[in-house]
């Protein structure tokens, strides 16, 4: 069975006994979540959230991109959170290559945002958040790394 076909079987499973359609839109936690979009990363499980309580924005590495900021700063002004994390994670594929040696690959000049050094790559990202023009001074950011191995989080330093 194709796996779009998989989901749609358990999407069916889960709409048959979903009662959270009237959860508001403002995260009940009122804090939002860059994250790294690598599967085996659940925030959702190693962060206790239940829907409803937080936004959560995923991409390769947890880079704090423009588009990502973009989102935090909705979250912020549109839906009232008034804190971020940044969590990258250990062994992550982000490390692997260099986006030149993509770019060359692919014969193009995006930006894919690989980085060598995974703590370096979230106190980059809760910089980018804590100098923010559009984001008050009182949006709180900090940054963590999850490790694959054990599920444990460590604060990164700043």
């Amino acid at each position: 069975m194709p796996v779009v076909d998989e989901i749609r079987e358990a999407n069916l499973s889960y709409a048959s006994e979903f009662e959270k359609g009237d959860l508001p839109m403002p995260p009940g936690r009122k804090f939002a979540v860059v994250t790294c979009m690598d599967a085996r990363l659940d925030p959702a499980k190693f962060l206790g959230l239940d829907e409803g309580d937080a936004h959560v924005i995923r991409n390769a590495g947890a880079v704090v991109t423009d588009d990502a900021l973009r989102s935090l700063i909705i979250s912020h002004h549109l839906l009232g959170t008034q804190e971020a994390v940044v969590i990258a994670h250990t062994d992550c594929g982000m490390l692997t290559f260099e986006d030149e040696e993509l770019q060359d690959r692919l014969n193009t000049d995006v930006d894919f945002h690989a980085f060598p050094d995974v703590e370096e790559n979230v106190w980059s990202g809760v910089k980018k958040i804590q100098d923010s023009s559009l984001l008050p001074d009182s949006f709180a950011a900090r940054g963590f790394v999850y490790d694959v191995n054990t599920g444990e989080l460590r604060e990164v330093p700043g």
